[in-house]
Order: C-alpha cells, then sequence, then structure tokens
C-alpha cells in the first residue's frame, strides 16, 4: 500500500537590490487548492483505504466509492458493509480500516470516547423506518400493530444495532409489543428473511425497502416519524492514508454525495 506523506517546501524571502521583495522556491504556496498551510503542499490524495459503513448504506457507498476512485486516480477504496455495533467493535479490537459511517450517532460516539476518530464526526444523512413485507403481502399488513398479532412472523434488527434501537422506539412509541422470530445483526438480513418467505413482516428503513425494488412492499406507520436515525461519518486516528480518508469523507459529505443519497430516499442530515 502506498503511504502518503506530507512534503513541505520552504519559502525563501529574497531582497532584491531595489529593495523589492519577492518569493522564491519550487512549490511555495499559493492559496491555491491542494496547498497546505502557507508553504507546503497537501497530502496527496492516492493509495487504498478501507471504509466501514452501515449495511443501509450499501448500494450507495458502492456508487460513491466508484465515482471516487474516478476522480481520484491512483486510489482504491475497499468496503466493509455491516451492523454499525459490528464494525465498530472490529475496530475497537484492531481492525484496520480508514473511514467509519455509521447508522447513528450512539454506535460513532463509542468511537470517539476511545479517542479512535481523526477529528469530529460529520452527519452526512437521515434515515426512518419502514415495514417490509412480500409483495402479495399474504398476512395482510396495513399498521405496526398487524406486524404484532399472534400468528405473524416479524423480523427487526437485534437491540444493539441501530434499526434494533429504532425498532423498540417506534414499538414503544405506538403502544406495539412485538414477539419477532427472529432478531438480525443488519437490515440487509431482515430484508433477506422478508424475500426469501421466511417472514410476513421486517422493520428495516425506508431505503432499505426502495433498494429492494419489486422484491418487496413498503408499509408506512405513523410512529416512524418520530423516530428519526441520523448517520454520521469520519475518519480514523489510525489510518495510514489521512488524506485520502479525509478526501472520501468529503465527497460523502458534499454536494455529489449528498445527491446520490437523497436519491436512494436518505433525507437531509
Amino acid at each position: 500500500m502506498t503511504r502518503s506523506g506530507r512534503t513541505r517546501n520552504s519559502c525563501h524571502l529574497v531582497l532584491t537590490a531595489i529593495g523589492v521583495v519577492v518569493l522564491t522556491a519550487t512549490g511555495c504556496g499559493t492559496g491555491e487548492p491542494g496547498a497546505a498551510g502557507s508553504g507546503g503542499q497537501a497530502d496527496a490524495v492516492d493509495g487504498s483505504i478501507t471504509v466501514f459503513a452501515a449495511a443501509s448504506l450499501k448500494e450507495t457507498f458502492t456508487e460513491l466509492a466508484e465515482r471516487f476512485e474516478d476522480e481520484y486516480p491512483g486510489t482504491d477504496v475497499t468496503l466493509n458493509f455491516a451492523g454499525s455495533s459490528d464494525l465498530v467493535t472490529q475496530i475497537i479490537e484492531g481492525a484496520p480500516a480508514d473511514v467509519l459511517a455509521s447508522a447513528d450517532t450512539r454506535t460513532m460516539g463509542k468511537l470517539a470516547d476511545d479517542g479512535l476518530l481523526a477529528g469530529p464526526a460529520v452527519d452526512l444523512a437521515t434515515n426512518i423506518l419502514q415495514l417490509a413485507v412480500p409483495p402479495d403481502n399474504p398476512a395482510g399488513i396495513a399498521t405496526l400493530a398487524d406486524a404484532a398479532r399472534s400468528g405473524v412472523k416479524t423480523v427487526v434488527c437485534a437491540a444493539q444495532v441501530p434499526c434494533g434501537t429504532a425498532a423498540a422506539a417506534v414499538e414503544e412509541a405506538a403502544g406495539v409489543d412485538l414477539t419477532p422470530v427472529s432478531e438480525e445483526s443488519s437490515v440487509t438480513d431482515v430484508i433477506g428473511k422478508v424475500t426469501s418467505g421466511e417472514a410476513d413482516a421486517g422493520l428495516v428503513y425506508v431505503t432499505d425497502v426502495l433498494a429492494a425494488g419489486d422484491a418487496v412492499l413498503g408499509i408506512n406507520f405513523p410512529e416512524s416519524s418520530g423516530v428519526v436515525n441520523t448517520y454520521p461519518i469520519a475518519s480514523l486516528a489510525d489510518s495510514g492514508e489521512a488524506a485520502t480518508a479525509q478526501a472520501f469523507v468529503d465527497l460523502v459529505t458534499g454536494d455529489e454525495g449528498t445527491a446520490v443519497l437523497q436519491a436512494a430516499g436518505f433525507g437531509a442530515p
């Protein structure tokens, strides 16, 4: 892996015979993009980075990684998708990663508390829950209460995963007590249970329903609007490619990344 380093070029003040001060030295700071401070070049955006991202970001981050590699020739982005709590655990235990995008601020906060972030996390998007059911909706699900009926096979995320925390919050808000047939480690696993016919309903994000296309039907319920997950992103302190990691964060949180995320159904941060 290529490791980018910071090259600093000295700028020298030279006094001419007529008393005019001029700047000499190749690479002297000019204030143009890419300059570091007043007298150095920014770290090169190249090399390989590994991005850990919440499972619900799979479609959008796959597209954004491709765009990033196109915009910065010589870079390579490896993506690792899983439930946010699993990703945080992997990082704390030493898994090599350069960027984390999680599905809630609570899980990102664990890395901040441990001093593992290169700087403050930046919010990139929001998301809310929706019920996903098979296209023919055999259980006749129309409300969150329907998903709690006896005999209905409902699947949710595990409590430690952001979508599971959100599910518990909407249950409380609706006064509904779901008895899931399984609790999964990510929203993609919940969607998988529904599309395979193993579940009559699953609590997932709106974006997951959109990404699944005709494979599932989305059912709105009013309580979901009161439970909004905010997605933060940050580069990690141990990254060996700090400039490239930060450039990826900047792309995701900039106009280009925001457009891709909102086209996939994510809300503004």
